[in-house]
């Protein structure tokens, strides 16, 4: 990976922490943040050497979602003609595949949140697995504020997170939701009192993680979210098949052998993914 700009990413015992590094400008969200946070997560799906990636952040706040720039000129957004309007769909598609792609890593996500996460960073962490936050953290869909709909996966992926009316709410008012009442709701995990003590829970959390078969990991989580958009009929289905597909003799024996050994279990990584393109 090559240096990055808005980011810092360091991979430890099988854990990859993404710290977003520009405090001074509030972490905030331009087209590099896009294009290398998107480069980052197809590195860690392609590797597989990752068993678990945190996000953190710096500064005051964990992000303030868009940089206004973009808004003021940045990015083309023709509303002038029908086929600047239709061109906008495209934009917007390729945005959301950026958060997509972080919700569709291999690997568990987990987001440690420190004061304002606001906007598009609200879009970002629904996008994760489990949330984390500080007592002084805020949650904020910033984008009715300026005159526009969230539209990068705030409310789509919220609904499913917390009750609608709570969701409706914070969409048409554009409220912050305070740590304590997003702990209430189910938004986040876990609330800490220092951005010390949050990160260290993160960290602590993905070490349990990795400490898991790899491959077991990736099949839960593809479970949890085939369940969480299907019937229970069609979800039973799909984890006949996805279960026979991964079942590993092997890692059963060796997890509960090193139960009983109090050790940590060893476990192959995810294979490499190649990519047919690239062949030949």
């Amino acid at each position: 990976m090559n240096s990055l700009t808005c980011f810092t990413l360091t991979t430890t015992d099988h854990i990859a922490h993404l710290v977003l590094n520009r405090p001074e400008a509030m972490n905030t969200m331009h087209p590099t943040f896009w294009r290398e946070l998107d480069a980052v997560l197809a590195q860690l799906h392609q590797s597989g050497q990752a068993r678990a990636l945190v996000i953190s952040s710096t500064g005051k706040h964990f992000s303030a979602g868009m940089a206004l720039e973009v808004f003021a000129g940045a990015v083309a957004m023709d509303d002038q003609s029908p086929e600047g309007r239709a061109a906008i769909f495209d934009l917007l598609t390729d945005m959301q595949a950026t958060f997509t792609r972080l919700e569709n890593l291999r690997i568990p996500v987990i987001a440690a949140i420190q004061g304002g996460c606001i906007g598009g960073a609200v879009d970002m962490v629904t996008a994760a697995c489990i949330r984390y936050a500080t007592h002084d953290a805020f949650f904020c869909i910033q984008e009715i504020n300026i005159g526009m709909v969230a539209d990068v996966g705030t409310l789509q992926r919220l609904p499913k997170l917390m009750p609608l009316g709570v969701v409706k709410e914070l969409a048409y008012t554009g409220r912050r939701l305070p740590a304590a009442q997003a702990l209430n709701y189910g938004l986040v995990n876990a609330v800490f009192d220092t951005p010390e003590a949050l990160l260290a829970a993160a960290l602590q959390c993905a070490q349990e993680i990795a400490a898991k078969p790899p491959v077991a990991i990736w099949g839960s989580k593809q479970a949890i979210h085939y369940a969480r958009d299907h019937a229970v009929d069609d979800s039973l289905r799909q984890m006949g098949w996805l279960q026979s597909a991964i079942w590993s003799n092997q890692h059963v024996r060796e997890s509960v052998t090193a139960m009983q050994q109090r050790r940590a279990g060893e476990f192959a990584p995810l294979a490499a993914l190649q990519s047919f393109r690239a062949l030949g």
